[in-house]
């Protein structure tokens, strides 16, 4: 019997250093998308006792997708609208390279590629871990503020140097006006507390570039 006791309780022990040791994998696993995701004040043991749901796995989901907690039309109607808005003004910035010739400009359109294709990525990546298609189903362009038109893009091809600078600061100041109305809008009627903090940071950073694209006008 003592025998029999020591090797169940040693069997006991190691059993429970597995279970501590697979909690602790786990909990490293989870931390990130834990930090992001409203529980609505309940403690961590009790959120990690609860039974999983189909709401908590697309939670999850959309926590992995960078846009964690509740979400509803205009957030997604934001992003659907916004990567073909910033996908056109990319197309712009490339149309730059060989074209422009203005310092400020070249400036301005390096700001552009690096601020918009990331934000391109990150609003994908909502819309997966939403559930939501990338396209809202209207057409490219339509209903969208600042959208440049074929022929706006043909003109703005056609031309170099410093008539490409002011065709361009031109184009772009409208279709910045365009993407702050959608961030205005997605600020005021979103829910998603990550796609509202984008649309924050288009208002910012593209009424400055506006501001900077009209002092260029002024001078050229």
């Amino acid at each position: 019997m003592p025998a029999f006791t020591h090797r169940t309780t040693r069997k006991s022990a190691l059993v429970g250093a597995v279970a501590a040791a697979g909690l602790l994998l786990s909990a490293c696993g989870t931390d990130d998308a834990m930090n992001g995701m409203d529980h609505g004040g309940k403690s961590a043991s009790a959120t990690a006792s609860a039974t999983p749901s189909a709401s908590a796995t697309a939670s999850g989901a959309a926590a992995e997708a960078g846009a964690p907690g509740a979400f509803n039309d205009a957030d997604v109607m934001f992003a659907q609208m916004m990567i073909p808005h910033h996908e056109q003004a990319l197309e712009m910035a490339e149309l730059a390279a060989g074209r422009a010739e203005d310092p400020e400009v070249k400036k301005l359109v390096a700001a552009v590629e690096r601020a918009q294709d990331p934000e391109i990525t990150k609003m994908k990546a909502w819309l997966k871990g939403w559930g939501k298609p990338e396209s809202a189903g209207h057409g490219s362009g339509h209903g969208m503020p600042g959208m440049m038109s074929e022929q706006d893009m043909k003109d703005l091809a056609a031309v170099k140097g410093k008539a490409f600078d002011r065709k361009f600061a031109e184009l772009m100041i409208a279709h910045h006006e365009g993407a702050v109305a959608m961030a205005e809008d997605e600020r005021k009627n979103g829910g998603n507390a990550t796609a509202k903090a984008l649309a924050d940071d288009v208002v910012r950073t593209q009424s400055e570039e506006i501001s900077a694209l009209r002092k260029i006008l002024d001078r050229l």
